[in-house]
This record gives C-alpha cells, structure tokens and sequence, in this order.
C-alpha cells in the first residue's frame, strides 16, 4: 500500500493512503524513518502476527479456565 506524507503536525505526520489519497490517517512521527519529510512517498505492509494471536487466545483461554474454576 502507498502513502504521501502529506504534513507534519507535531509529532505526527498526516499520511494520505491510497492511490486516490482521500484516506487519512495520523502516524506518529517515531514510528517513521527518520529522514521522511513531506510529500515523501512511503511504501506500507501490515501483516498478521498469527503466532501472537494464537499465543494471545491461549493466555486467555487459560485465564477463562483459571476463573471458572475458583468459581
């Protein structure tokens, strides 16, 4: 997925996502490299952590478990 970094308000930067731009989202500006700057394109991947997620649903199922079994 593309985005321009369109501004820079603060600690944020205003990121135009997608090839029509109409989508807005603020990042925090420590989460981008450091050189951005404005009207850079970035190049943006968001990827599901399956191993998280299940480990997360385990955690939690065993807490589910714990308590039902004080209770």
């Amino acid at each position: 997925m593309k985005a321009t970094i369109d501004r820079i308000e603060g600690g944020l930067a205003v990121l135009l996502i997608g090839e029509d731009g109409r989508t807005r989202v603020n990042v925090p500006l420590i989460l981008l490299p450091k050189s951005c700057k404005e009207g850079d394109i970035l190049d943006i991947t968001i990827v599901r952590n399956e191993k998280a997620t299940r480990e997360t649903k385990e955690q939690v199922s065993s807490l589910i478990e714990k308590l039902k079994k004080k209770g």
